[in-house]
């Protein structure tokens, strides 16, 4: 439903409040007047811009995860959980800068100054996520049900999500770089899933015996990455490795991510002892036809999707920015502040590795550099197509057996 529907099912006290925060005059005794006005307002492009530049970064977060899906409604809990994770991130015990020590003559003096200064704690998480909902519905963004079925549920109107994804995108292009065609670029379109068949016919020509931990012995993984189309290294055991998968800590990047694909699917069964492949593995190499890259697409989406909460939307904006060879740190400039760490991961690694750097090896993205030595990057147009033409829902993770090990 559009904006203009939403309006007339909305009761008159929420239409005055939406005329209000617009600073609308009309009458706000008759329904018609308002709504009128109110359309004429919130539709203007300088008003929406303007709401947009003046906007927090948790709201700007919070709205990102509401942009792009197709989705009819969203139940109290479901918003509250999305403005929550917009919050800022808590102040390591770094950045707090420790308290004065007083001197012993001052002791008291100073206990009461500093009780008197103190500040007021942070809102609760569920106000601060209630807060940012009552907003959203004060803009005109967001609006309750109005059946006895949805009267619980709330809704985004279609025609303000475009003109808000429109906004938001002017904003961002203002800082967007762009560059002609580098000499030299990789594009892997298609190398995913010719390694994952790489990966099948492995298992299906060797004995490949696992550890106590599940986990391929180092020659036989060296042996499995030697038939991949890129070139990995076997991980150490020094730093930090898990979020990002099943066998993260174990496997390198893109090799652990089209191995767990590979069991998710089913094609490959981990045993005590050993790996083999299925029968359903069987059938599919079996079957000469290409894998379906949206299909591994959608599922990097739901296990990328624990560390990095507000991957689909950081998916859409590269899509909709790198239309052209466009530096990658202008598309950083533009996205970090979206972008939460994990862990040890600073945001910069978050976007680079784990979002551009996977989207390259899914064959969404192109990556070259300059002859200057600047990264750029830009979207294949399978990736355009894959990218606007799948989605899975925010709350969607993966559930099937194993996935949370290793926080995966």
């Amino acid at each position: 439903m559009n904006l203009a529907d939403m309006l007339c099912y909305a009761d008159i006290d929420q239409l005055a409040r939406i005329a209000d925060t617009y600073r609308c005059e009309c009458s706000s005794h008759s329904k018609n007047e308002l709504i009128q006005t109110i359309l004429s307002t919130v539709q203007r492009r300088d008003v929406l811009e303007s709401r947009v530049e003046d906007m927090s970064l948790e709201d700007m977060r919070f709205l990102n995860s509401l942009l792009f899906e197709q989705r009819a409604s969203y139940s109290l809990e479901e918003l509250t959980a999305r403005a929550q994770s917009a919050a800022p991130e808590p102040a390591t015990p770094e950045a707090v800068p420790p308290p004065p020590t007083p001197t012993p003559a001052k002791t008291a003096g100073r206990k009461r100054s500093a009780k008197a200064k103190a500040e007021a704690p942070p809102p609760e998480p569920d106000n601060s996520a209630r807060a940012a909902i009552a907003r959203f519905k004060r803009f005109g963004w967001l609006f309750s049900g109005f059946s006895h079925q949805t009267r619980f549920l709330y809704h985004v109107p279609e025609d303000v999500k475009r003109k808000l994804q429109d906004a938001i995108d002017r904003r961002f292009r203002q800082s967007l770089e762009t560059r002609g065609e580098p000499a030299a670029y990789r594009d892997e379109r298609g190398l995913i899933e010719d390694d994952v068949r790489a990966l099948l016919e492995f298992a299906r020509d060797n004995d490949v015996p696992l550890t106590a931990d599940g986990v391929m012995y180092k020659r036989q993984l060296q042996l499995a990455l030697d038939r991949m189309a890129i070139v990995e290294a076997v991980p150490g055991r020094s730093g930090w490795r898990f979020g990002y998968g099943r066998r993260f800590r174990d496997y390198p990047d893109r090799f652990s991510l089209l191995y767990d694909y590979a069991v998710f699917e089913k094609w490959l069964q981990e045993w005590p002892d050993r790996l083999e492949l299925t029968e359903e593995g069987k059938t599919r190499l079996a079957d000469k036809g290409r894998m379906d890259p949206a299909a591994v697409y959608r599922f990097w989406l739901r296990l990328y999707k624990n560390p990095v909460p507000n991957l689909i939307s950081l998916v859409q904006w590269v899509s909709r920015l790198a239309e052209e060879w466009t530096t990658v740190e202008s598309i950083e400039r533009i996205l970090l502040p979206l972008v939460r760490p994990f862990y040890y991961d600073a945001p910069q690694d978050v976007l680079r590795k784990r979002v551009l750097g996977s989207m390259m090896h899914l064959g969404l993205l192109m990556w070259g550099e300059t002859e200057s030595g600047e990264s750029v990057v830009r979207m294949t147009p399978q990736g355009r197509k894959i990218v606007a033409g799948n989605e899975i829902r925010f709350e969607d993770r993966l559930t099937w057996a194993g996935s949370s090990e290793y926080g995966g």
